[in-house]
């Protein structure tokens, strides 16, 4: 399965979610993708949403890689979103 997919810039924190929430596009289609404040933690650290937030940005890249082995996979779950481990 071939499917352009792109990562635009605007992360935010989700209070409701307790998680940061990014979008990607996916074959010109808006997808909603996630990763938990817990799970930031765990792997790179921070104490709360802003440090969150700094260490997402730092490991952009990597968390992008990962969230597009579960698109390409299909992984997403009964709301439609791609939540990262």
């Amino acid at each position: 399965m071939n499917q352009a997919i792109q990562f635009p810039d605007r992360e935010e924190w989700s209070e409701r979610h307790h998680a940061i929430c990014f979008p990607a596009t996916v074959n010109g289609f808006q997808r909603t993708c996630a990763i938990s404040g817990e799970s930031v933690a765990n792997c790179y650290g921070g104490d709360g949403r802003q440090d969150w937030l700094v260490l997402f940005r730092a490991h952009r890249w990597d968390l992008e890689e990962e969230v597009q082995v579960l698109i390409l996979n299909e992984r997403e779950d009964d709301q439609g979103w791609y939540w990262l481990s």
